[in-house]
């Protein structure tokens, strides 16, 4: 118990360290691009007070250069169609609570209408700003908003191309990591709870409902992770960072993917232990102790493969790791594990003649087989080059080509797994 909390400390504190500093430079960008918007809205507007144009910049210089042509835009057309409502309402109504909340609803609805997606709001907020100065000075008041929204816009727009945020594969990386030690923590956890139930009694049904709720809140937390990886695969586009950068993303996608099908066969696996446990005649089966301690060992064996599979996906999504084949190795042993594991099980299990002991040891198993068969480094392979996206087919050369060069199997478009992959692991005898 001791070993799990400290490898908890251990990866948070070196999350801390790594991410501090890419947190640092990512606010000291926002925060050059919105004083510089000022700066530059000081100069068409001496006098004022131009805080529409850094606002306008630090939203803009947020997203990744995929969508930031598209983010500014939407946002000068939410501003500019808040204006032109507030300016039609000044001259025809005076500034009532009647008057406002039908300006608040025309905006509104005039936002879904153009699509303006995170910007809708901006329309009924340009609006009620344009509308509280009155009818006499609206219309001024109005195109300076509209030019300190454009000279925020053009500066946030500026700040992204003359300085591009980084490629966020190591971030994605990271995510996916964390979503693997979050199962590997849960499942060693219930393996050090099952010990305790073997060597000082109990039940053990409270505490695997304690587990099936952490394996929901982790299943629910995969969207999160899923949106660390879009990012990262949407800033590699258009961005002149990312050029000559090998692209991760096809194993970050296989790496989540089969992330996700471990959880959900892990959290469909306690469901069972959870039935099975709250049946009264389950603890008088015979060899129940043997069976909990052989299950223990199950849970820390998918413990260990679905940590050393998050660790092998992080290092590859890192640019500065230099992986060779002995990077492999430590998930080859865990998959190892598991096939003794599943072997040990079988032997035990099928010996039990509950209904409820019988329904455990098929989820059991097909859980290990689940896991075997989405950290199998065969099937990542396969997986990276379907992930891939397709390249034009190249024009036929001449037979007077270059002799000796072979066309580029797709096996050689991966980036690390045909290198380090060599022979599959072998379930161990059972004799």
């Amino acid at each position: 118990m001791r070993d799990s909390w400290r490898g908890r400390l251990s990866r948070a504190t070196t999350r801390l360290r790594n991410d501090g500093r890419a947190a640092v430079l990512w606010s000291l960008r926002i925060t050059v691009a919105a004083v510089a918007s000022y700066v530059v809205a000081l100069l068409f507007f001496p006098g004022t007070l131009p805080l529409l144009a850094p606002l306008t910049a630090m939203l803009v210089v947020q997203v990744t250069p995929v969508s930031l042509l598209a983010s500014g835009l939407d946002r000068v057309v939410a501003v500019v169609s808040g204006v032109f409502v507030a300016v039609a309402f000044a001259a025809v109504v005076p500034l009532e609570w009647w008057s406002l909340g039908l300006l608040i609803f025309v905006s509104i609805t005039i936002g879904q209408a153009l699509r303006l997606r995170s910007n809708l709001i901006e329309v009924a907020i340009s609006a009620m700003l344009v509308l509280g100065v009155g009818s006499l000075s609206a219309e001024s008041f109005a195109w300076q908003r509209i030019a300190e929204t454009l000279v925020g816009a053009a500066v946030g727009i500026a700040a992204n191309l003359l300085f591009p945020p980084k490629v966020a594969s190591s971030d994605a990386g990271k995510a996916i990591d964390g979503l693997a030690d979050s199962l590997s923590d849960l499942l060693t956890h219930a393996a050090d709870e099952v010990d305790d139930v073997v060597e000082g009694g109990g039940e053990v049904a409270p505490a695997a409902r304690a587990w099936l709720g952490a394996a929901r809140h982790i299943t629910h937390d995969i969207p999160r992770v899923g949106a660390a990886l879009l990012h990262a695969e949407q800033g590699r586009r258009l961005n002149v960072r990312a050029v000559g950068t090998p692209d991760v993303a096809p194993g970050l996608r296989q790496g989540l993917e089969s992330l996700e099908h471990s959880a959900v066969a892990i959290r469909s696996m306690l469901r069972a232990l959870v039935d099975a446990a709250s049946d009264p005649s389950w603890g008088e089966a015979e060899g129940y102790d043997d069976v909990l301690r052989r299950l223990a060992r199950t849970f820390r064996a998918m413990a260990a493969g679905v940590d050393a599979f998050g660790q092998l996906v992080h290092d590859e999504a890192d640019p500065l790791m230099q992986l060779t084949a002995a990077d492999a190795q430590t998930l080859r042993e865990a998959l190892v594990g598991l096939h003794e594991a599943r072997a040990r099980l079988e032997d035990v299990l099928v010996e039990g003649t509950g209904p409820r002991l019988l329904e455990l040891h098929a989820a059991v198993l097909s859980t290990i087989k689940r896991l075997l068969r989405e950290m199998d480094l065969d099937e990542r392979i396969r997986r990276q080059v379907q992930l891939r996206p397709r390249r034009r087919p190249s024009r036929p050369r001449p037979s007077g080509g270059r002799p000796g060069r072979e066309e580029p199997s797709p096996e050689d478009e991966t980036q690390l797994m045909p290198r380090i992959h060599r022979e599959r692991p072998r379930p161990p005898d059972k004799t």
